[in-house]
C-alpha cells in the first residue's frame, strides 16, 4: 500500500481488520519493519487522537516519528499555482512537500475543509498536492472529505464487539452549535457500505450526504425508525452538503438519550469519533454509562493505524 486516503485504497478489507486486531494482541511483533524508517506527521489543523495514536502505532513498528504542526511551526504555505507570491505566503507547497519527502519514508497529512467552496473542498486539492509532490507513500490523517483511519478503527471496534454475524449499524445526525465537516460521516458511511453490516443513515431534512458515500445504505429522516433494534449507533454532527456548509435550527431533539435507547435499541452500543460536546451532541448519561464504547473505539485508533503503516512499510 502506497496511499491510504479512503476504503478504496484497501484491497482486502477483512484482512486489514484482522491485521489491526493482531497488532492489538502483539503490538511489537513487526518492529523490524520500521527500523531506520521515518514517518512525518504533518498537521494543518488540531489533533489529539489522530496524532497520538498514529505516533504510537509508528513507534510500535520501530519507526522514527517527526511531528510538524505546520499551521503553527512552519512557513505560511502557498497552495495555488501560477501566482506571484507577493502576499502573506512564504513557501510554495511544491517545494515544502518535496522537501518533506526527502526527510521521510512515509508522510501523514491532516487538513480540514473550508466549508465555503464545495468544489474546492471535494477536489481534495491540499491532500492531493502533498501526494503529488512529496514522492513517498502518504496516509490521510483526515482530509476535507474523509477520515479513513477513524473509519477503520470504527470497523475494527464493530468487528471486535459484535454479537451477531451481520449487525445493524446506524449513523445518526446529532445537533451542534456550528457547521462541522462531512469528513467523518462520509468516511464512516463509505466504509460501512463495504463491510458486512446492515447499514442505516438517519438525519433531519436537509442533511443528506453526497450519494457517492452512501450507495448501498438505507437512508431515512425518521430517527426512531432507524434506531430500532440497532446493534451499534454512531453519533455525529455534520453540516449540509447542499446548500454547502449550511446549518438549520430546530433539530435539538435529535440528541441521543437513554430514553431513546431503552425504548428502541436496548442492546445497542454507542459510538462517537470524539471530541464530543456533552449534552448537545450526546447526553452525558450515555457517555458515562455502560452503553458507550467511545473510549474503547478511540483506543482502537492505534491498531488501525498500525495495520495501515505495516502494509505501507511492507511495500517500501
Amino acid at each position: 500500500m502506497k496511499l491510504f486516503s479512503s476504503v478504496n485504497d484497501v484491497t482486502d478489507l477483512q484482512a486489514l481488520v484482522k491485521q489491526a486486531l493482531a497488532a492489538k494482541k502483539d503490538p511489537f511483533a513487526n518492529q523490524h519493519l520500521g527500523k531506520n524508517k521515518t514517518i512525518s506527521l504533518v498537521f494543518l489543523n488540531p489533533s489529539l487522537r489522530t496524532r497520538m495514536s498514529t505516533q504510537k502505532a509508528a513507534m510500535n513498528l520501530g519507526m522514527n516519528v517527526i511531528i510538524l504542526n505546520i499551521d503553527k511551526e512552519g512557513w505560511a504555505l502557498e497552495l495555488r499555482d501560477n501566482v506571484i507570491m507577493n502576499g502573506t505566503t512564504v513557501e510554495h507547497i511544491r517545494e515544502a512537500a518535496a522537501v518533506m519527502g526527502e526527510y521521510s519514508d512515509i508522510i501523514g497529512v491532516r487538513s480540514f475543509p473550508g466549508l465555503k467552496d464545495r468544489d474546492e473542498d471535494y477536489s481534495e486539492s491540499i491532500f492531493n498536492k502533498f501526494v503529488e509532490f512529496c514522492k513517498v507513500p502518504v496516509v490521510s490523517l483526515e482530509s476535507a472529505t474523509r477520515h479513513p483511519l477513524q473509519s477503520l478503527a470504527d470497523l475494527v471496534t464493530i468487528e471486535e464487539l459484535k454479537t451477531r454475524s451481520r449487525p445493524k449499524v446506524v449513523l445518526t445526525w446529532a445537533p451542534h452549535i456550528k457547521a462541522l465537516p462531512q469528513a467523518v460521516p462520509n468516511s464512516f458511511a463509505e466504509w460501512m457500505c463495504k463491510a458486512d453490516v446492515d447499514f442505516v443513515v438517519t438525519h433531519p431534512e436537509g442533511y443528506a450526504l453526497s450519494e457517492q458515500f452512501t450507495e448501498g445504505a438505507t437512508i431515512t429522516t425518521n430517527q426512531e425508525e432507524a434506531l430500532k433494534d440497532a446493534d451499534f449507533i454512531y453519533v455525529k454532527n455534520w453540516s449540509a452538503y447542499e446548500p454547502y456548509g449550511a446549518v438549520t435550527n430546530g433539530n435539538e431533539d435529535w440528541m441521543l438519550t437513554n430514553a431513546k435507547l431503552n425504548e428502541l435499541a436496548p442492546q445497542a452500543k454507542v459510538m462517537h469519533c470524539l471530541p464530543v460536546r456533552r449534552d448537545l451532541e450526546l447526553s452525558s448519561e450515555i457517555l458515562d454509562g455502560p452503553r458507550s464504547i467511545v473510549v474503547h473505539e478511540a483506543g482502537n485508533r492505534v491498531w488501525a493505524a498500525q495495520a495501515v503503516l505495516k502494509q505501507m512499510l511492507e511495500a517500501l
